[in-house]
């Protein structure tokens, strides 16, 4: 099955200035939101196989549109993260099935390996609701620098019988980063962990 898209919104937030510092180049975050039909809404079903597909289908289109938004190659994606608000006709298991089974893989080949968990976030909502993307980086979940969220909201979504989906990717961390920890220089991406 293909996602019945309504809307699809991409949008770049770029830093330039942090506490009057400069930040230099610029830390850019990437938000692109798919609103699509659920195919679930004002009914249980055991299965949830339709949403699982739309997932994989979102994972490659939304972790494409992200990247592309950010002009830059999918190998120099640094960290990533995914959402989904569903409708008040749906329940939070629609989200976890387009989030969990089967988006992650096409979002690690839009951004070129991925080898750390994709962070994810889910919720019910109504139009305007907006949710947090958590962010982590990409291949390597000890980077703190790289801890982070970005807010998607969509004005008209979701409307009942719908789910907004978002995907974030960034080209950079957080700006002025200075907790400590593992950097993106020394980033193996060999367990997802280091």
């Amino acid at each position: 099955m293909s996602a019945n898209i309504r809307k699809l919104i991409v949008q770049v937030d770029e830093t330039r200035k942090e506490m009057g510092q400069d930040i230099t180049p610029p830390t850019r975050r990437a938000v692109a939101i798919a609103v699509i039909e659920n195919p679930y809404a004002g009914r249980y079903s055991e299965s949830l196989d339709e949403l699982i597909a739309i997932g994989e289908e979102l994972g490659a289109l939304l972790g494409q549109k992200a990247v592309a938004a950010l002009g830059i190659a999918p190998g120099e994606a640094q960290s990533y993260g995914k959402a989904a608000i569903v409708g008040e006709a749906g329940e939070l298991e629609h989200a976890a099935a387009i989030l969990h089974p089967k988006l992650g893989a096409p979002l690690r080949a839009a951004v070129e390996k991925g080898a750390a968990l994709v962070p994810s976030a889910k919720k019910r909502g109504t139009l305007g609701t907006a949710i947090d993307v958590p962010l982590g980086h990409k291949d390597a979940a000890f980077v703190r620098s790289h801890f982070d969220a970005v807010e998607a909201r969509v004005s008209d979504a979701p409307r009942a019988n719908e789910i907004v989906v978002a995907v974030a990717v960034t080209d950079s961390g957080r700006p002025l980063p200075r907790i400590g920890g593992l950097q993106h220089s020394e980033v193996k991406g060999e367990d997802g962990l280091r």
